[in-house]
């Protein structure tokens, strides 16, 4: 209950703080590139539930279709996905939409799932239902244990730069081991991070 008070206080004070951003965040996409200002991806939550965790987009349409014919046309980026189901310099992504990865801008939108208690502001990553069956296996119940969250250890730990492997090692850790102290720190930690985002891509 501690928690989650905390999670609708601190996410109702940042969209208040960040809705002149978040205005000109929206119309310098709708500037810059056709299509939605928000791509919702299904994702699983605490318990297994599913819910939409939302984003401002930062890919071309339809790029969810291409990363198979992408991979299958480039072998030299088959081994950097399998590593770290990212990939640095994706094809995929628009200029602007580079820029608000690199500060972790396009994530915002998710202070909307924390305040609806979809998510909460620091927890194990949002997975994805693939990454869940395929990566994560025997290892899913303890990791969904918990909400996700909009920021954890891996983003304040090397973000990128660690393997998916690393990452799910991370969200491990944090299960075992959060509290709202350790929260506290890592939410100063990922503002630290927005101003200097070493990883982020």
């Amino acid at each position: 209950m501690t928690k989650r008070l905390f999670d609708c206080l601190f996410s109702l004070l940042f969209l208040l703080i960040a809705t002149p951003l978040l205005i000109l965040i929206a119309l310098s996409l709708k500037l810059s590139v056709r299509g939605p200002l928000f791509y919702g991806s299904v994702r699983y939550g605490q318990g297994k539930r599913l819910f939409t965790c939302w984003k401002f987009r930062t890919m071309y349409s339809g790029s969810d279709d291409r990363i198979e014919n992408l991979l299958n046309s480039r072998p030299d980026l088959q081994e950097e996905w399998k590593k770290y189901r990212k990939l640095k310099k994706d094809p995929r992504v628009f200029p602007f939409g580079r820029f608000l990865r690199k500060y972790s801008l396009d994530e915002l939108p998710q202070l909307w799932n924390v305040f609806k208690g979809e998510m909460s502001l620091v927890g194990p990553r949002p997975y994805l239902l693939l990454e869940v069956e395929e990566q994560l296996k025997e290892r899913a119940g303890k990791i969904l244990s918990l909400k996700p969250g909009l920021t954890g250890i891996w983003q304040t730990s090397g973000r990128n730069l660690l393997t998916f492997e690393d990452r799910i090692r991370s969200d491990e850790a944090y299960v075992d081991n959060h509290s709202l102290l350790s929260d506290c720190a890592i939410i100063f930690k990922t503002i630290l991070f927005l101003i200097n985002p070493k990883g982020a891509f």
